[in-house]
């Protein structure tokens, strides 16, 4: 699947850990019916899938997106992601070095996070799609979140660099991605605003309003 920076005006992120209530499945179709534009699995954490179980869940997972022609992103795990052919793989900067695996995911959507100006600039953006900028605000969702900037770190990211895609990360809310957008980003990524949202529909529904 090519890369459009649309997909990823509501990029949702999520593992297993992430669920509190039903299960990761269910919360995920919930969330394609509603109109996500990018998923990334995100397994992460003591409690998280390893193996053949996670590799099946996966494959779960990525079929459901496909049914809603949704990329299906993997963060980190590379080997995973070539393995069952996703459309995507996510990286971080003490993951594995993009230039280490593009020959064998050329033709994979390929994002990086990128939390601050020093590690945009000593990041090779050469074979980047998207980069992931943030926290923007303070999340519970990692445990090794840096230090959040702000809106004002969309904003002076966009114009450091004007033209590479960029989705909004950390603490994302319905109420502040309208701010976020008409300040240089493309789209939002959200966890918990979805995984424990009451109203996943309502929700998405919000966020996509705030592209119109």
């Amino acid at each position: 699947m090519g890369f459009d920076r649309k997909q990823l005006r509501v990029y949702f992120i999520a593992g297993t850990q992430d669920v509190k209530k039903g299960t990761l499945d269910e919360i995920l179709e919930e969330a394609l019916k509603a109109g996500i534009t990018m998923f990334q699995f995100r397994e992460k954490g003591t409690s998280a899938l390893t193996g053949a179980a996670k590799k099946e869940k996966a494959i779960t997972l990525q079929k459901l997106c496909q049914k809603y022609n949704v990329p299906f992103i993997v963060n980190d795990d590379v080997d995973l992601a070539l393995d069952i052919n996703a459309d995507g793989i996510h990286v971080g900067q003490d993951d594995k070095a993009i230039s280490q695996f593009y020959e064998r995911a050329k033709d994979k959507i390929i994002g990086l996070s990128v939390s601050d100006f020093k590690e945009y600039d000593q990041s090779d953006l050469t074979h980047v799609d998207y980069i992931g900028v943030g926290p923007v605000y303070k999340t519970q969702s990692k445990s090794d979140a840096k230090q959040a900037g702000g809106i004002e770190m969309i904003r002076r990211m966009r114009r450091y660099d004007e033209v590479i895609p960029i989705v909004a990360i950390g603490g994302i809310t319905e109420e502040n991605v309208a701010s976020l957008i008409n300040n240089g980003a493309d789209g939002i990524a959200t966890i918990s605003s979805i995984t424990q949202s009451e109203n996943i529909e309502n929700s998405v529904s919000r966020y996509l309003q705030s592209f119109k």
